[in-house]
Parts: C-alpha cells; structure tokens; sequence
C-alpha cells in the first residue's frame, strides 16, 4: 500500500460513484513516484521576479517516456463508462502527437487541447479534463527539486513552478501562516492576507469569507466580490505532502460547488503563461536555453 492510497479508499467509500474518476486520479498519482521523470526535470533557471521556474523552458524528452503514459491515462479514462469519456478511444486509435499534447497541456493551453480533441472526434470537455493530467508527474519532479529553493519573498497569486492558481489555501499551526497549494506540481508558497489572489484587491470591504453549512470548522471559502474569484481555505497544523494535494482539492468539492451557487468561480487556464517548448529527443534530458 502507498502513502496515497488510504486518501483514494476514503474517497472512494465516501463517493462510490467517482471511482471511475479516481481510477484516473489512483493512475497519475502512482506515475508521480516514478523517478524516470527525476532524470527529465530541467536545470532550475535564476529565479526572477513574478516568474515560474518553468517559464521559457525548453524541453527535449524521449517519446517512449510521454507515449505509454498518456495512452495508459487515456485508457484508463475511456474505461469510466461515461459516454463523454468513451469518446477518449479515438486518441488510442490515432497517432497521437504526444509532443503537441504535452505542450499544451504544461503551458494549460485549453484551445490548443480542444483543437487536438475536435481532430481526434474525441469529446473535448472530457478530453482536456484528462490532457490537463498528463504533465503533472513531471511537475511534481519540478517541485521536488526545486522546492527548498524557493524564497519567502515570492507571493505572487499563481504557483512559483508552474504558474497555476492555487487548489487551496493552508493556515497552518498555531502562527496561522497562510500558505497557497498548487494542485498540479504539489507545491506550497507562502500567501498575502486580505488579498485576491486573481485581481490584486486589498479592500476588505470587496473580500469576504464564506463558511457553508457542514463545511466543518476548519474551512472557508475566501472569494472577492469584485472579479468573483474564490479560494479554498483549511486550517490545519501542518501542511499536507504534495500527493495529497489533488486528493485534499477532490474531498473538499462541496466547498467549489458552494462558491459556484454563490456566483464565484475558478479563473480558467493558467495564472501565468509558460510559454514552455517541448521537442524529440533519442537522451532524456531537459535545459534552458
């Protein structure tokens, strides 16, 4: 048994009906232990101001690392029983450009994926929900090289690896520091208090805190009545393992739909650009250039 597997048998007893889905979750979570994906992750830029580690790199990977495992998730997916995610075959059927995929899906490029989806006649909501999933091993080997270099003084809104807007946030232990999550790499980054994380806002009068019924004591939702951005919040003592990560985001998921009844919602796409290039290579190895 894995570390993550008593978060996945919770879920699973607690919502029968998503073991489908978690299925695809169980898959890319055990990927994330592989260490073939160590030996690709980039040589760590010189970090700069309001700029992911990623941004601008230049990535050359072998396509025996990407291919068996995209297929393998796209198996996996088409097998939920959903006539959405069935659709996901034709990708099995076709060539698929693994490299054009794994782009997109790093730079979290959605009209790059539904361009890919409508050529393969695959479904492209159920598409992108799985394409989206496929770089997150590699991100994950991002964050566990490049974790203890981050510095206290990055508190952008977006994740410093991998520009992606938070999963949610953690006020941890007793000094109640407010850490955001990244839900794609796992990472943790230190956050502003009274502060949209989206559009900038410091009014507290445009902030405020949402505690929904049986949401427990524990969580909020933090949302900006300006741009309708929201954000989970936990407290907790400490902060939960990067693997974690995805399952915390998928438990809490009455938080997101009572945001969403409110009128608030998760910005689409990415915090952040990363512009990130992806090619061939017969060695596996990654730089900047």
């Amino acid at each position: 048994m894995t570390a993550i597997d008593p978060g996945l048998q919770s879920l699973k007893r607690q919502h029968p009906e998503w073991e489908p889905w978690l299925a695809v979750v169980q898959t890319i979570l055990r990927e994330t232990a592989d260490p073939k994906w160590d030996a690709v992750v980039p040589l760590r830029a010189q970090i700069q101001s309001k700029v992911p580690l990623l941004a601008e790199a230049k990535l050359e990977l072998e396509k025996s690392l990407l291919g068996p495992f995209s297929e393998q998730l796209m198996r996996v997916a088409c097998r939920s029983g959903t006539p959405q995610m069935a659709t996901l075959k034709t990708a099995l059927d076709a060539k698929l450009d693994v490299f054009t995929l794994f782009r997109a899906s790093l730079n979290q490029d959605g009209d790059r994926i539904k361009e890919v989806a409508v050529a393969l006649g695959a479904d492209p909501e159920a598409f992108q929900a799985v394409a989206v999933l496929i770089p997150v091993p590699f991100l994950h080997a991002c964050n566990r090289h490049w974790a203890r270099s981050l510095t206290a003084s990055w508190l952008e809104g977006y994740c410093p690896v991998c520009g992606a807007w938070p999963a949610f946030a953690e006020v941890r232990g007793i000094e109640r520091s407010r850490h955001l999550r990244c839900g794609r790499c796992g990472g943790a980054w230190q956050a502003r208090g009274l502060y949209c994380f989206y559009c900038g806002m410091t009014d507290h009068k445009e902030l405020e805190s949402l505690v929904p019924e049986n949401s427990g004591s524990n969580s909020v939702i933090d949302a900006c009545t300006r741009c309708r951005g929201y954000v989970k919040s936990f407290t907790t003592l400490q902060g939960s393992p990067p693997d974690r990560v995805i399952l915390d985001d998928l438990a809490s998921v009455e938080l997101d739909v009572a945001a969403v009844e409110q009128g608030y919602k998760r910005p689409q796409g990415a915090g952040y650009f990363l512009n990130v290039t992806v090619a061939e290579n017969s060695a596996w190895r990654g730089f900047f250039a």
